[in-house]
């Protein structure tokens, strides 16, 4: 099954690029969208926490001249996608990306994920080899790989059982009783917004409009308090062979990793740690970017990326 577009012009690389369409997994609305000639390979872009696909507004033009066909995908409780009450992790958002090749896409593609999509991208190349080419993760974040690092290359996969209800019992509790219903609206509506999104950049973004624009919306919509509240109860209740540092081990298919040198959110020593698992992945720092190379420094950052794709050319064939 391959959903009907909408007809929305794609001469416009902002936030509105490509063609528009709604797809339903599962019984929920997933927001996507596609620029480039059907007849170039598939790569597909999966946007970051609390952002949406509109946050690709200056690669998916660029990457669709150098010729690939471009896709994005809202994850389910972002951007225009349903906020449903679900155990929100990167396993379910592995299935949804999963199946969004299968039905939409139909075929296996090259994954680039901006931080939380960086961990998607990857969990779904482990969990469906045969669906995922190559991946880029911009950056990778995980607090498992820092923690793991105190407890050794390993770390402690399997804790106790009592352990592991105790935390699910005090993850639950905290989650239920944090004042989201509070905090959202009042971080949305005032000039926090801006603080915090600077706080993701090195270089000044205050005005930036459409950059407001693709964190802001979704965060209005009634059910965004809701799916940050799922999230942030299913994240920390992940099990081992969910976080980076495990699936980073069964990982087969190529791995870039494009880090901001002045990313402050998730710092580039994070980056060597991933590299202790997966000792040979190459990994491109880029000067004067913060935790969205792709939004700050978006003419290295395609040339980055095309280029490994180029050198990546003849197996991806």
């Amino acid at each position: 099954m391959n959903p009907e577009l909408d007809a929305v012009p794609a001469t416009d690389w902002g936030v509105d690029w490509g063609d528009h369409g709604l797809w339903q997994w599962q019984g929920h609305g997933c927001h996507w969208r596609r620029i480039g000639d059907p007849a170039h390979p598939p790569l597909v872009l999966i946007h970051g926490f609390g952002a949406g696909s509109g946050h690709w507004r200056h690669n998916a033009g660029a990457l669709a001249a150098a010729g690939w066909q471009v896709y994005a995908m809202d994850l389910l409780g972002f951007g225009d996608s349903s906020q449903p009450w679900l155990r929100l992790d990167n396993r379910l958002w592995a299935r949804q990306l999963g199946a969004f090749l299968d039905e939409v896409v139909q075929g296996p593609a090259v994954l680039v994920g901006h931080s939380l999509g960086g961990l998607v991208a990857l969990t779904c190349a482990v969990q469906f080899p045969d669906r995922v080419q190559a991946v880029a993760a911009v950056p990778l974040p995980d607090p498992a790989l820092l923690l793991a690092r105190m407890g050794g290359l390993g770390g402690s996969p399997r804790q106790a059982p009592w352990r592991r209800r105790l935390k699910r019992w005090i993850v639950n509790l905290l989650c239920r009783l944090l004042p989201l219903e509070v905090i959202v609206p009042l971080l949305v509506h005032s000039p926090l917004l801006d603080l915090g999104l600077q706080s993701a950049y090195d270089n000044p973004i205050i005005g930036d409009r459409e950059l407001r624009r693709v964190i802001s919306r979704p965060a209005r919509r009634p059910g965004a308090v809701r799916a940050l509240r799922a999230m942030s109860i299913a994240m920390p209740l992940r099990p081992h062979h969910a976080t980076a540092p495990a699936l980073l081990t069964r990982l087969k298919q190529p791995l870039l990793l494009i880090w901001g040198r002045q990313d402050g959110l998730v710092p580039l020593e994070v980056a060597l740690q991933c590299r202790r698992w997966r000792p040979h992945t190459p990994l491109v720092v880029l000067d004067q970017a913060g935790h969205c190379p792709h939004d700050e420094r978006p003419p290295i950052f395609n040339q980055t990326l095309l280029e490994w794709l180029e050198a990546l050319s003849p197996s991806l064939a």
